[in-house]
């Protein structure tokens, strides 16, 4: 099987190398990939925005399966484009992937479906968002409605900051996903992801994860893409995931089959639980980042025969191999980082490290320059770790961190903390 993968990032490293592990793949082209990804994969100067581009490469180079890794392409209706031409692909069409692309559609679809979300408040001008935040008071969270590559959330302590939130979007600051705003009520919990793949029908669950969005150590800080991820989270116990499954991920399914847009790929559902109650925070189209490359670490070769499942609709009968295992995954960023950041910084270290079923360094943002590895992101590397419980997946990963060269970066050092501390 000739296997193509879009994106370039840490989520798609993860995937390749998982999908190279299984031996239906004959060839693994991505494009646009990494330096690291080019280590193990053809990669390809292809526009992955571009729907009938991508479906004339695919003709070309005798594609038999599409994965699509971000949120961008599906929104743009790339998948669309591929099925049209009669291609197998992994991933939502343009309606579905609504999903994640409108906030104010999710919102929708919890209220139709039942499933129980926060309260909210959804605006077109910034008069009546401020007044609706000035009525609700703080903590409050504001949102831009369309994708700003997980950075358009705003945790409001106060009123005063939640109305500059709101200035900053519709003043442009996310582009056009601020052009409408959704404000939210502040769920007190604790967060994770859920993971599930779904084939239009069916629905089968492949993991959890608890990704740490803030920059600082103890959860502190601005919002950023993931600075770390591990899995499972203890936090999404059995219990609360077949709650989940019940009440939220199944109802909603089946609200968007009754829409005629059934959702076929994966669904990346975040969850704020409090007392064994799952209430959802968002979904998304597409695999977390980092959170996808703990599940590929702990999936391994089977994940290949699972996408190609979701995709042909063959969920109901495709199950999933779990090893009694931990995975956690260390992001190496680039100094600034959510902000203005450098790029171009080199890196040393990466060829003394091992690269094995158990520790991997995944490439999220690396180009190669003169010979050398340097920074290209702001998310810059993943360094992941397999262990039988989590101290040993994390030490293993610091370890690792450790003997990379990279002064141009940093890493939280706390990656798990809430698992850990118990």
């Amino acid at each position: 099987m000739n296997i193509l993968i879009l994106g370039g990032g840490g989520r798609e490293h993860s995937l390749a190398w998982a999908v190279l592990q299984n031996p239906k793949c004959d060839r693994l082209v991505v494009a646009p990939g990494n330096a690291g990804i080019a280590a193990i994969a053809d990669c390809a100067d292809l526009d992955i925005m571009d729907g009938a581009a991508v479906a004339g490469f695919v003709e070309e180079e005798a594609i038999d399966f599409v994965i699509i890794g971000p949120e961008a392409p599906l929104a743009a209706g790339v998948a669309d484009r591929l099925r049209e031409a009669g291609v197998l692909v992994f991933g939502p069409s343009k309606a579905a992937a609504q999903l994640e692309a409108s906030k104010a559609f999710t919102k929708q679809i919890c209220d139709a479906a039942n499933a129980p979300t926060a309260a909210y408040g959804h605006f077109t001008d910034a008069a009546a968002a401020k007044a609706y935040v000035t009525a609700q008071g703080a903590p409050i969270v504001v949102k831009a409605d369309g994708l700003a590559a997980g950075k358009g959330v705003i945790m409001a302590d106060t009123v005063e900051q939640a109305h500059a939130a709101i200035d900053d979007m519709f003043g442009g600051a996310f582009g056009g996903a601020g052009a409408e705003v959704v404000i939210e009520e502040f769920m007190t919990g604790e967060e994770a992801s859920f993971f599930v793949l779904c084939d239009g029908t069916d629905v089968l669950p492949i993991g959890t994860a608890q990704d740490h969005k803030r920059v600082g150590e103890g959860d502190t800080g601005p919002n950023t893409g993931g600075m770390g991820a591990y899995s499972p989270a203890p936090v999404l116990s059995d219990a609360v995931a077949e709650r989940a499954l019940a009440e939220i991920i199944r109802p909603t399914m089946a609200e968007m089959a009754r829409r005629g847009t059934p959702y076929q790929g994966v669904l990346y559902a975040g969850f704020m639980i409090k007392d064994g109650a799952p209430r959802l925070v968002e979904y998304n189209a597409r695999f977390g980042d980092p959170e996808c490359q703990v599940l590929m670490m702990r999936l391994g070769a089977q994940a290949l025969d699972l996408l190609e499942a979701a995709a042909k609709g063959q969920l109901a009968s495709a199950q999933v191999n779990w090893a009694d295992d931990h995975a956690i995954t260390v992001v190496l960023a680039a100094n600034g980082y959510p902000g203005a950041y450098d790029k171009g910084a080199v890196i040393e270290g990466l060829d003394t490290l091992p690269q094995t079923s158990s520790q991997m360094v995944f490439h999220a943002g690396t180009a190669t320059k003169d010979g050398a590895l340097t920074a290209s992101g702001g998310r810059v590397l993943n360094v992941t770790a397999r262990g039988a419980s989590l101290k040993e997946a994390a030490t293993r990963a610091y370890e690792m961190v450790d003997a990379i060269d990279f002064p141009g970066g940093f890493c939280r050092r706390d990656i798990g903390w809430r698992a850990l501390k118990d």
